[in-house]
């Protein structure tokens, strides 16, 4: 078999079970062996389409504990990865004190008004965890432009385009009023430094869910003829520790907080042993997929177990044929 071929069957766990997203076969794709400088962690990386290439912004954990980001880009998104020898975007506290602690967990997305990619991330000081945004158009040069919210927020990425002349950003606040489960909101800008309008997306699920702790958006929504399709997380606390797993959510195209579809079991979570063992066990977390257009497949990078990156793929057309016909329409207060 040709290693670097990614093929899209979809293999049935039982009769009633037929998997979304297929693994790549030889996972993980990146490890802090494969780093051009002394690292303690690869994962979490942002994605896009960048020269005909795939381009990861990966999160990169230092020694000390403190994370940065760094540039591989790659043919065919799979090997041959091309690593910045160097950081890519590292903390500036003088200049952004709410970075003191490092950078985490890109999301990116191509804002074709701008002729820019922006970049969402979380910048980390003793406020707590905020979203931030930075725009570039080479991966080389970063303009930041601040905190988008305060702390505590994070699991952010921007819509690609304006939605009734605003800009949208998906985020995780931490907020008094549901404490201590985080839910994903809504909020909108005309200048992409100043928020407002927030409201609830999506909620976390009570009882025994396995969504039912906090919940983050994962990857940027992608815009389909049924609506914006958002990939997100969700957290069970179980008592050895807490699970991370993956679910689907259809937005409606004209207002995004209207959840049109959620599905109801989790559609991809730890299983491998890349991604049950590690620096923090049971995790899939990805932060980013890119959509081929012409063959309508999807690839999702992801981290496992905060000590790796991995690849995964599904053919759009699957993933919302599943969303519109085997997951209910929803209500999001059913869940509060």
């Amino acid at each position: 078999m040709n290693k670097n071929k990614v093929t899209n069957i979809r293999k049935s766990r039982n009769d009633s079970f037929s998997e979304l997203f297929i693994r790549y076969p030889h996972n993980p794709i990146l490890t802090v062996n494969d780093w051009p400088y002394p690292a303690n962690s690869v994962f979490n990386p942002g994605v896009t389409s960048f020269d005909n290439k795939i381009l990861l912004l990966a999160r990169v954990e230092d020694r000390r504990g403190l994370s940065h980001l760094t540039k591989a880009v790659s043919e065919d998104g799979i090997a041959n990865w091309q690593i910045d020898t160097t950081p890519t975007m590292e903390a500036d506290p003088d200049n952004h004190p709410e970075e003191r602690w490092g950078l985490e967990d890109p999301r990116i997305t191509w804002l074709a008004e701008l002729n820019k990619w922006a970049v969402t991330y979380v910048a980390y000081s003793s406020d707590g965890p905020l979203v931030a945004i930075a725009l570039t158009d080479d991966f080389v040069h970063f303009e930041r432009l601040g905190p988008a919210r305060p702390a505590e927020d994070k699991d952010a990425a921007l819509f690609p385009r304006r939605i009734k002349g605003k800009w949208g950003l998906l985020h995780r606040p931490m907020v008094a009023q549901y404490a201590p489960a985080a839910h994903i909101w809504l909020s909108y800008s005309d200048d992409l430094i100043h928020w407002d309008e927030r409201r609830v997306v999506l909620i976390c699920r009570r009882g025994g869910w396995w969504d039912n702790s906090r919940i983050g958006l994962a990857a940027p929504p992608i815009e389909t003829a049924e609506g914006w399709l958002m990939l997100y997380h969700g957290v069970r606390k179980t008592a050895s520790g807490s699970i991370y797993r993956l679910g689907l959510a259809l937005l409606d195209l004209d207002d995004p907080s209207r959840v049109l579809r959620r599905s109801d079991e989790w559609i991809f979570g730890p299983e491998k042993s890349y991604e049950r063992i590690g620096d923090v066990a049971d995790v899939v977390f990805p932060c980013g997929w890119v959509l081929d257009d012409q063959t309508g497949l999807v690839k999702m990078y992801y981290g496992g177990a905060d000590s790796c990156i991995a690849l995964a793929t599904a053919a759009l057309s699957d993933l919302l044929k599943y969303i519109i016909s085997e997951c209910p329409e929803t209500q999001k207060d059913a869940f509060l």
